[in-house]
């Protein structure tokens, strides 16, 4: 199970949240012992892009092989 505090990947686009599969965020509460949680997703300067509540399949662990990449945010 992820723990909180633990960053995870984004599983699919979240529009509405200006959030892209394969961005990260860190887990800031767990709901249901791992059913959902709240995630915070930031930019790399630490400025909170939104926080979130997912559903467990919507997030998954970082591997061992996953590789950080950036990506400028659209203006809104």
């Amino acid at each position: 199970m992820i723990k909180e505090h633990e960053c995870v990947v984004l599983t699919e686009d979240l529009p509405g949240e200006g959030l892209k599969a394969g961005d990260i965020g860190t887990i800031v509460h767990i709901h249901q012992e791992g059913t959902g949680y709240e995630v915070e997703f930031m930019t790399l300067a630490g400025e909170t892009i939104a926080v979130t509540t997912l559903r467990a399949a919507q997030v998954r662990p970082l591997a061992r092989r996953d590789m950080a990449h950036a990506r400028e945010l659209s203006i809104a």
